[in-house]
């Protein structure tokens, strides 16, 4: 039988603009991760300029904003228009234990470079424990041999 309209088809646009396509992807892709005592966080933001580019904080939240023009050339005519311009924008939302304040950035071949470092107050550090009157001594807050395991594992 053969159908006059498809139901899913406006469904199926709104998802590639939103998701983007193998062919055209959603604007400023992310990667984020854990490196030691920073997180990094790379954008893509090719064909951006740098001077575009705002980068803001707001309690919690890190806003990146970054334009891509097209040639302002008004003699070019545009045949293929397939890379998306505009204005691009991204919001991270940061937990309690970044620094906020010492965030760095760099813009190098297209890619938007963030490094966040944890505040000092939540990176793990020693206990001193005082055992039976004794002076306290430093356990490493980081140590996991099978003496403390076994302890913890009879705990609920």
């Amino acid at each position: 039988m053969l159908m006059r309209t498809d139901p899913f088809r406006e469904l199926d646009r709104v998802a590639q603009q939103v998701f983007g396509t193998t062919a055209r992807p959603a604007p400023m892709p992310i990667d984020a991760y854990r490196k030691g005592d920073e997180f990094i966080v790379l954008l893509d933001l090719p064909g951006c300029d740098p001077a575009s580019i705002n980068l803001t904080v707001e309690r919690n939240v890190l806003a990146v904003h970054a334009e891509r023009r097209r040639p302002g050339d008004d003699e070019v005519e545009l045949l293929i228009g397939e890379r998306p311009t505009g204005t691009f924008s991204r919001q991270l939302f940061l937990a309690e234990t970044l620094d906020a304040e010492r965030i760095a950035a760099e813009y190098s071949d297209g890619v938007l470079r963030l490094r966040i470092p944890v505040k000092e107050q939540a990176k793990p550090r020693r206990v001193d424990i005082a055992v039976g009157g004794s002076q306290p001594a430093s356990i490493d807050a980081n140590s996991h041999d099978a003496s403390h395991e076994a302890v913890g594992a009879g705990v609920s």
